[in-house]
């Protein structure tokens, strides 16, 4: 039998489908079968050792062989997370670079930052691999045990009562949130970073510290400084006899921070959807999980509708906590 061939109109219109292959969205997913097409960069936008550090560099090893090629990490502490989530934001939608997004650059500095440079909403998460929680310590010598002793100290001495951070990262918002519902008028000392307070609070000349528990654990399981509270919506299993703020009856603060791989929003969906694949192959390795858990994190799993909700009420949520608490940057 004859090949079917197409009348002259018809031929036509199927050599202009070709053609807009070429130049319209209708090429996706050729597109999207070549990628990657060279090494993907992973942008840390803060310094090495942190969480934003540590995540990138264990889904990188694992997700660049997935993928089949390299995945460079590349630590971008520009303006805080600003500068380096800034890289992202003005790099091509074409999947070959990746943001470490967190908490953070994603949460809170839209509330912080009244004239942000990007809009959190211009990137959409891969995945969420990771979440901290913040854990109160304090200097050993404090004359509080509990965290409600904290919170009657400080009213009885406003002004008094020192608390250590950088300038708009968690540890700093968690705490000034807490003190805010608390009514307690406590002073804010700033730092670059956690070793830094970790010296002065281990040194009795500051009270305390909501530190992240990837840093925090060590001085815990040391006893070099006391323990209050978890910001996380149920216990640690590894602090089994330290409350949530919840359980204490003093406030309501449920924060955690969460790290994962975002991309900007215009991306194709089939590389989105490439990403997405090999992001979950890696979440499902032991070794991954392990990686993360034995670091204090608890991973997470959740589909990508629920990550993209769970990230856009977090954006929500916090720029609303940060302004009615009067967060302010120095």
């Amino acid at each position: 039998m004859a090949r079917p061939t197409l009348s002259r109109p018809l031929a036509a219109l199927a050599a202009a489908l070709v053609t807009a292959q070429v130049t319209t969205p209708l090429a996706a997913p050729a597109f999207a079968q070549s990628y990657p097409s060279r090494p993907i960069r992973v942008i840390v936008p803060s310094l090495p050792g942190g969480g934003f550090d540590v995540t990138a560099r264990v889904l990188a090893e694992k997700m660049g062989p997935l993928l089949g090629v390299q995945m460079v990490v590349e630590n971008r502490a520009i303006a805080g997370t600003i500068g380096g989530t800034e890289v992202v934001a003005k790099a091509p939608a074409d999947g070959h670079t990746v943001l470490v997004g967190g908490l953070s650059n994603i949460a809170l500095n839209p509330g912080l930052y009244p004239a942000l440079s990007y809009d959190p909403h211009d990137f959409r998460p891969v995945g969420l691999a990771v979440s901290y929680s913040y854990t109160l310590i304090g200097r050993r010598d404090l004359p509080a045990n509990t965290l409600k002793e904290v919170i009657e100290y400080g009213r009885a001495h406003p002004g008094k009562l020192t608390f250590g951070g950088a300038p708009g990262t968690g540890q700093h918002v968690a705490t000034v949130a807490l003190f805010a519902q608390t009514k307690v008028d406590a002073l804010s000392i700033f730092y670059k970073g956690a070793t830094a307070v970790h010296q002065d609070l281990l040194g009795g000349r500051l009270d305390l510290y909501f530190d992240n528990i990837q840093t925090a654990r060590p001085h815990i399981e040391k006893g070099a400084v006391k323990v209050f509270a978890t910001s996380s919506p149920v216990r640690l299993s590894f602090l089994p006899n330290v409350p949530t703020v919840a359980e204490t009856g003093v406030g309501k603060l449920e924060m955690e921070t969460w790290f994962g791989p975002f991309v900007r929003r215009d991306t194709p969906q089939p590389i989105v959807a490439r990403l997405r694949a090999a992001f979950e192959k890696t979440m499902a390795m032991p070794e991954v999980v392990s990686r993360f858990e034995n670091g204090s994190g608890r991973v997470l799993d959740m589909t990508l509708p629920d990550t993209e909700a769970y990230v856009n009420g977090e954006i929500a949520r916090w720029t609303k906590v940060i302004r009615d608490a009067g967060i302010k940057l120095p």
